[in-house]
């Protein structure tokens, strides 16, 4: 019973973390057309969610959790809008760094592996209740 609690801990864990993935890969797709307001104001730019161990002493087991959220140090982009209040003198404005495309296969994949997690719950929950009913 021991492993099947220390199973429901990691995927729980996991779970926890691709809901923060999911959290803040939503945000970048929403601020994907983010645009700065006045010459000299930077677009908005993406957050990277990163992943580390952490050792979870009742279980004995390293289980993932956030590591921390930063920002995407890849360079703006620019696009041609002489009209817009923010272009430079040449008429370019940066644009936000978020390619919603990706954003969306990255958001795919965070729920996958929720998916893959709540299956591992699931299947758990029923041995231990398999397990239980065969003790009685």
């Amino acid at each position: 019973m021991d492993d099947l609690s220390s199973t429901l801990r990691i995927s729980s864990a996991d779970m926890k973390a691709q809901g923060m993935r999911l959290r803040v890969i939503s945000e970048n797709i929403v601020n994907a057309g983010s645009l700065p307001q006045a010459p000299g104001d930077m677009p908005y730019r993406r957050k990277i969610v990163t992943f580390q161990n952490e050792l979870d002493h009742n279980i004995d087991l390293k289980t993932v959790r956030v590591g921390k959220i930063i920002p995407d140090k890849l360079d703006f982009t620019k696009h041609f809008d002489p009209n817009h209040p923010a272009a430079d003198a040449d008429g370019y404005l940066l644009v936000p760094n978020v390619n919603p495309l990706i954003k969306m296969m990255d958001m795919r994949e965070a729920q996958r592996s929720n998916d893959a997690n709540l299956s591992v719950i699931k299947n758990t929950k029923s041995m231990l209740k398999d397990t239980t009913n065969l003790l009685r």
